[in-house]
């Protein structure tokens, strides 16, 4: 959920230090994890992304467990890299966890040639990924909720 906080006649700066400490002021509720620059294909990556999106933690590490892809075994890093920043990080706790965000985006490309008949060349495309999977805390959401809300009303007061 997006806040909009109206800027009135405050300096860029001024405007920006405010919001940040607005926002520092909510209850941390995720933690996230991004592995970058991986070699596989966004394409194979974002078929178990799917498959995790939106259930609990346990429950997307038994399907990442027992899925034969390759994409899973690094999946199933990254995961367990999110998981452990909401533990040590934010002290949130594991078993109220769940995937709130799971994402692959195109990383750069190696490129080579493929040598073909008659003198002619093709281009292998080899891509890379940026895998991101957020999690968040289910019991601290009506929390974060209800200071958002209260957020909104002081601003709105102005």
């Amino acid at each position: 959920m997006k806040i909009q906080i109206p800027r009135g006649s405050l300096k860029r700066s001024v405007f920006h230090k405010k919001r940040k400490e607005l926002l520092a002021s909510l209850p941390k509720i995720e933690a996230r994890a991004v592995a970058r620059f991986v070699r596989i294909s966004p394409r194979k990556a974002r078929s178990v992304i799917n498959a995790i999106r939106g259930k609990s933690v346990a429950e997307a590490f038994q399907i990442l467990e027992f899925s034969p892809k390759k994409a899973a075994r690094i999946v199933y890093k990254v995961l367990k890299s999110a998981v452990a920043n909401a533990e040590n990080n934010l002290g949130l706790n594991v078993d109220n966890l769940y995937v709130s965000e799971c994402y692959v985006d195109d990383g750069p490309r190696l490129k080579r040639v493929w040598p073909r008949g008659r003198g002619r060349a093709d281009i292998i495309q080899k891509r890379m990924s940026h895998i991101t999977v957020v999690v968040r805390d289910r019991t601290k959401e009506e929390e974060y909720k209800k200071a958002l809300e209260e957020l909104e009303k002081k601003l709105t007061e102005r």
